[in-house]
């Protein structure tokens, strides 16, 4: 058993990365770090209530993230205008979501309602696509053409104030520009005060609502969360000193994000790697019973 010094946290060493593993291995497939799933962890089962999970939760992105965006480009299935579209847009509402954490959500029992509620939107609209309620828009490349990569390469087709278009598996698909930017700027502001960078909402909503084969958006939605973390951590670091009396509980952990972060890093490439290979409704079912089993958990402790 180790303590971490600044979340307090007690626990086995291999833990954290055992745990960042298996999560990430499966949510990456989805374009989802998996950091939605690891703070209902840390709150619950190691105790780190405090503010500072945030930006600890937010470190797991920063160390985990680039291993599966390497493998997503090295296969050709990276949309890098979707990617910056998703950067810009999240940025500035990163900043605002980071205050309204640090000022108006620090309690534990607060904050665990609004991670329920978010995580119970994130979870029924996986749950409508599994059982066929939304369209199923993630038809992947038959069998017998699986080992082509060219069926699972990203096109960009154009990319302009108007619109980004892009082709995938014989064909087109066609984004708003500005939609996609205000968006962004909405799962920002989520983003920033639940600790997540945002691609549990924007790979979710590309998928379900907007009908992009989560094979093209896995990617740019793992990048956006990357670089919004980058940042994210940075807004902690600069704001803390602004608030000194709650300036040491803001503090990131860094040992036990970095332990959470190894784990995810090769979780992500695993499941980068693997991802082709896997039914998309299998890898939502799972995801939508983690997802909602949790945010059930935390409604309902917080009114009970």
């Amino acid at each position: 058993m180790i303590q971490f010094p600044i979340s307090g946290v007690e626990t086995y060493w291999w833990l954290p990365v055992v745990v960042a593993f298996g999560i990430s291995c499966l949510t990456s497939m989805g374009g989802i770090s998996g950091a939605f799933i690891l703070l209902p962890f840390q709150v619950s089962l190691l105790g780190f209530a405090s503010p500072a999970v945030t930006p600890t939760n937010l470190i797991f992105n920063i160390v985990a993230i680039p291993s599966g965006v390497y493998r997503y480009f090295r296969e050709n299935r990276m949309l890098w205008p979707l990617a910056w579209l998703i950067i810009l847009g999240t940025l500035p509402g990163l900043f605002l979501g980071v205050i309204v954490r640090i000022k108006y959500l620090p309690d534990p029992e607060s904050f665990k309602l609004f991670a329920g509620c978010v995580l119970l939107y994130v979870g029924l609209r996986l749950m409508l696509d599994v059982t066929g309620k939304c369209k199923d828009h993630d038809s992947r490349p038959t069998t017998a053409t699986l080992s082509k990569k060219t069926m699972f390469a990203v096109t960009p087709l154009a990319f302009n104030l108007k619109h980004l278009a892009y082709s995938f598996n014989s064909r087109d698909y066609h984004l708003p520009t500005w939609g996609i930017l205000a968006l962004s700027l909405v799962i920002g502001i989520i983003g920033g005060i639940y600790g997540i960078g945002g691609g549990a909402f924007m790979a979710p909503f590309l998928v379900t609502v907007l009908g992009l084969p989560v094979y093209s958006i896995a990617g740019a939605a793992l990048t956006g969360t990357f670089v919004t973390s980058v940042f994210g951590v940075l807004f902690y670091l600069l704001l803390a000193p602004s608030f000194s009396q709650s300036a040491a509980a803001i503090r990131p952990d860094w040992i036990l994000g970095m332990m959470f972060g190894i784990g995810g890093a090769i979780g992500m490439y695993v499941g980068a790697r693997i991802q082709k290979y896997m039914p998309v409704r299998m890898i939502k079912a799972i995801l939508a019973i983690c997802v909602v089993f949790i945010a059930s958990r935390y409604i309902l402790g917080f009114f009970l």
